[in-house]
């Protein structure tokens, strides 16, 4: 009996385990298809989000733009882009220009005053620390699609 047992013990540790907790994998393909199907989700600023997870301190998101956003300031939240596809400008640093409260921690405005300019591509990666203003900035007619991990401190 006791042969069987062990057998059987080996033959359970041996079997596949579910995912971790907090593991998620994306292939690249699932990662540029966002473009596509956000691109019918657009709102009035023509952009579109899609949470797609969300673990401890970090969630994950998909973003399509074909217009530019609005500037963003998170008090608690440090941002990390990894562009997809299109191209844009990303403005960082500086101030908001009349900035309102749209959440707690969190303020838009139109513009920012004394930023700094970046052009992200596909395959870039940027990181926004908490408590700077950023900006995406596109020209007419440009698409910009990328993934966004947004790490709360």
């Amino acid at each position: 009996m006791k042969p069987l047992a062990l057998a059987l013990l080996l033959a359970g540790l041996a079997l596949p385990a579910g995912d971790l907790p907090g593991f998620f994998l994306w292939k690249s393909a699932e990662l540029k298809g966002f473009s596509k199907t956000l691109a019918p989700k657009m709102n009035d600023q023509k952009a579109a989000f899609q949470t797609v997870a969300n673990y401890g301190n970090y969630s994950f998101m998909a973003a399509h733009r074909e217009g530019p956003g609005e500037a963003e300031y998170h008090a608690t939240q440090a941002d990390v882009f990894i562009v997809q596809s299109g191209e844009a400008t990303l403005v960082v640093g500086g101030d908001l220009v009349n900035g309102k409260t749209t959440a707690p921690n969190e303020m838009r405005a139109a513009s920012i005053k004394g930023g700094t300019e970046k052009k992200l591509a596909a395959g870039d990666v940027v990181t926004i620390p908490a408590k700077v203003a950023h900006q995406v900035k596109l020209d007419a007619g440009k698409q910009f699609t990328y993934f966004v991990v947004k790490v709360t401190q």
